[in-house]
């Protein structure tokens, strides 16, 4: 069972995203598709509580997010960190990759999620841009890249979700 939070009571982005590792979901029509990432942030924008999140041009994730207005951040415990290697691997154009795993989808309105996660943060999509490379100051960053850029979207917190312990 899970219990609406405040978006400052989530604790510490940098262990949950960069550590802990999230996934990005999203619905198009009766489908929905999921990828494991560790790189994105939170904070306060435009007034709003907000998520930034990054995803590359050639994964099939991406297809979701940009059909839908909504996508979600869903963080688990350890005990399910093989799956979210597995989902950060594996295409699911190629396969039902989440039917390979332990987790059980769960679709509230236009919010899909998963049962097993603790922490669930629904968000409208507000801005969109892809990275260019002519922005990087630094210019090692250019080496995580072979000319597929990232496309990084802001979403705005609508609701978040913590499993009740």
């Amino acid at each position: 069972m899970f219990q609406k939070i405040e978006s400052e009571d989530l604790g510490n982005a940098f262990k949950l995203i960069g550590r802990d590792w999230m996934l990005i979901t999203a619905k198009a029509g009766d489908e929905l598709n999921t990828m494991t990432a560790s790189w994105g942030g939170m904070g306060h924008l435009w007034n709003r509580d907000v998520v930034y999140i990054f995803i590359r041009p050639q994964r099939h994730t991406l297809n979701f997010v940009e059909k839908s207005d909504n996508f979600t951040l869903t963080f688990f415990p350890e005990k399910y960190r093989n799956d979210l290697t597995y989902l950060g691997t594996v295409s699911g154009r190629d396969e039902d990759k989440i039917g390979e795993t332990s987790l059980t989808p769960v679709t509230e309105g236009e919010f899909p999620y998963f049962e097993e996660s603790d922490v669930v943060i629904k968000c409208k999509k507000i801005y969109k841009q892809r990275l260019d490379r002519e922005c990087f100051l630094d210019p090692s960053i250019e080496k995580n890249y072979d000319n597929d850029y990232h496309y990084m979207y802001i979403g705005e917190v609508v609701e978040v979700l913590k499993k009740e312990a």
